[in-house]
């Protein structure tokens, strides 16, 4: 047989070896080649032109710094056996298969009350069927099942290898140097206590620059407005499209986002049939992007409007709200649409967005990065880091927007 080891060469880490054909087969899978049509950062390209990486090139790469860390573990005297390791690379390389096109939207949208991580683990489960069982192992470190939590922590948890992975590639792509966290040190520093994941006393300032990068990264990058503005008026495209047709309009689509549009799928229908699995398998960028273009020729005015701005970053206009909107303020913006675009209250709805992000970038009562003082003794970091600032990163910031169409 063929030997499968192979060698990717990657912009921001540079080679990373597929260890053994198991693995190589795994990235083999149409599950995640998938993610190579699905873009990271969602949206986040009409303010960061560069940032076009895939969800694929993500996965790679925090496969790469588990490989990293788990050598680093071993150095330090953690028995970590080669099963275990195999197990730590796949669920790692797997933790994002379940991401639909353009990040968390169709969350919201296409699919109700089931979650990325659910269908990244409904996924595993298919492919561990199809290799007879050898995912039992990663599924069970994947969903914190596994008797050594460490496992579960390096691939979820407030230092994980996912986050390690696309703050660096992300910044990189993005041109945001603020962004970019010494994750060598970072993975050198890393042990284990009483089954816990710790960090020793000489990373604590490496930890405090990635808290201070993972701050800067999601109000600069991912909460940008502009960015945000975009998620919304693609919101409110595929609201708008579900809504005609679940209104027996008849749109164009392709087979795996017609089957979404025209049927209301929940959490119960996704783990009892087969159908929307596959379907959902079969989505991505190009899905979203190839029917956006031709709605922008809808003969419904809404659609078209929405679409036809969306194509040319003619994107909703932002307001920050200092509180909310009163009831004769929202009339007033949907009698102007209906005013002016000669439409319902009901179809101008589909013109606005009222919507908050909010993001604490460090919680204690979360899975807690601990610090391992010499003496043995571990502290939160937010109680270990002489520095005045983070304490101040555990406050929960929200911020209110109105996103509407001119």
């Amino acid at each position: 047989m063929a030997n499968k080891r192979k060698i990717i060469n990657d912009p921001v880490f540079g080679f990373i070896t597929i260890p053994n054909e198991f693995l190589f087969d795994v990235l083999q899978h149409p599950f995640v080649e998938r993610l190579t049509r699905i873009r990271q950062m969602g949206l986040s390209f009409y303010v960061y032109p560069g940032a076009t990486h895939t969800r694929f090139l993500h996965s790679i790469g925090a496969m790469h710094l588990m490989q990293e860390a788990v050598a680093g573990l071993r150095m330090k005297g953690i028995d970590i056996s080669h099963n275990e390791s195999i197990a730590a690379y796949t669920a790692i390389l797997l933790h994002d298969i379940g991401h639909g096109p353009f990040s968390h939207v169709l969350e919201h949208t296409l699919i109700k009350g089931i979650s990325h991580e659910q269908v990244s683990l409904c996924m595993m489960q298919k492919i561990n069927e199809q290799m007879n069982g050898q995912l039992d192992l990663a599924i069970k470190m994947f969903t914190g099942n596994y008797n050594r939590r460490f496992f579960h922590q390096l691939i979820s948890s407030q230092l994980d290898m996912d986050r390690l992975d696309y703050l660096c590639r992300d910044a990189f792509f993005c041109g945001v140097s603020e962004g970019m966290v010494g994750s060598a040190r970072i993975l050198k520093m890393l042990d284990v206590k009483d089954d816990r994941l710790v960090v020793e006393q000489k990373g604590i300032y490496s930890v405090e620059k990635f808290l201070v990068a993972r701050r800067l990264m999601y109000w600069q990058v991912y909460l940008h407005k502009t960015s945000v503005a975009a998620e919304q008026q693609l919101i409110k495209i595929l609201q708008r499209a579900i809504s005609l047709a679940r209104n027996g309009k008849q749109l164009f689509a392709s087979p795996a986002l017609k089957f979404f549009l025209y049927n209301s799928i929940n959490y119960n229908d996704f783990f009892s049939s087969d159908e929307p699995l596959s379907n959902y398998a079969l989505l991505d960028d190009s899905d979203i992007l190839t029917a956006i273009k031709v709605w922008s020729e809808s003969d419904d005015m809404v659609l078209r409007l929405l679409c036809e701005a969306f194509q040319n970053r003619l994107l909703f206009k932002v307001r920050q709200l200092e509180k909310p909107l009163s009831k004769d303020e929202i009339e007033h913006l949907e009698a102007d649409y209906v005013n002016r675009f000669h439409i319902c209250a009901d179809e101008a709805r589909f013109l606005y967005s009222i919507h908050s992000v909010s993001k604490d970038t460090y919680s204690p009562e979360d899975d807690q990065i601990d610090i391992l003082f010499r003496d043995g003794t571990t502290k939160d970091i937010a109680e270990a880091s002489d520095m005045l600032n983070l304490q101040i990163l555990t406050k929960h910031v929200e911020k209110h927007y109105l996103f509407y169409f001119v």
